[in-house]
């Protein structure tokens, strides 16, 4: 108990707030607003409700912009709640930055989806190690983890690894996609379409070395 108190005022003292006594999380969303994060092009489409961000409406991106490692994350543990709609397509971005519009130009899309149409499904590191058979269901919480350490990038849905890919030096990218490569940058939650609804809680991240 000693350490975990340690753990927590020493986060305190670097203008961090821990999640909770375990481990180190620090929330990222708090439940009741926005406060923190940037939504782009069509601010619209994000909205808080009974404590979960909403995404639904036309395309859009919610950038996190607070202060916690003042947006910039290398080596990281993500996590959040996430559930979605029949139909539904949406996205979680590390390593980005961001855009007033479009799609992010910069760093890599961990895909939500489980039943639009898109093939890559729900955990993909799109378009570049992709899962085809969705791991979660329409209309059901379940946990999607995004941890990145030097150039390996693991992604779980539910505690179960779907996605461990390792960055190669210069690997090939085409030319929409020359931005998607590790380095460093904030997360970004996706309002896919004006027919897709998908909900998030729980947004946390556990800083790494």
């Amino acid at each position: 108990m000693k350490t975990l108190a340690k753990i927590g005022a020493l986060l305190l003292a670097a203008g961090l707030q821990p999640a909770a006594a375990d481990e180190g999380w620090v929330t990222l969303f708090d439940g009741k607003s926005l406060e923190g994060w940037k939504a782009s092009e069509n601010p619209a489409t994000f909205k808080v409700e009974d404590g979960r961000i909403v995404a639904e409406g036309p395309r859009a991106h919610l950038f996190y912009v607070g202060p916690v490692r003042n947006h910039d994350f290398r080596n990281f543990e993500f996590k959040a709640d996430v559930m979605t709609t029949p139909g539904s397509n949406s996205g979680i971005y590390f390593h980005t930055q961001y855009e007033e519009t479009g799609w992010p130009s910069k760093g890599y899309e961990v895909q939500v989806n489980n039943t639009h149409r898109d093939p890559r499904k729900t955990g993909s590191l799109y378009a570049v190690q992709d899962v085809h058979e969705a791991p979660a269901r329409d209309g059901e919480w379940f946990t999607e983890q995004v941890i990145v350490q030097g150039k390996r990038v693991v992604v779980k849905v539910n505690d179960k690894v779907v996605v461990d890919y390792t960055e190669s030096e210069n690997p090939p990218r085409e030319e929409s996609m020359r931005g998607r490569v590790l380095s460093s940058g904030t997360f970004a939650l996706q309002g896919h379409d004006p027919k897709s609804k998908v909900y998030y809680r729980n947004v946390m991240v556990k800083p790494l070395p």
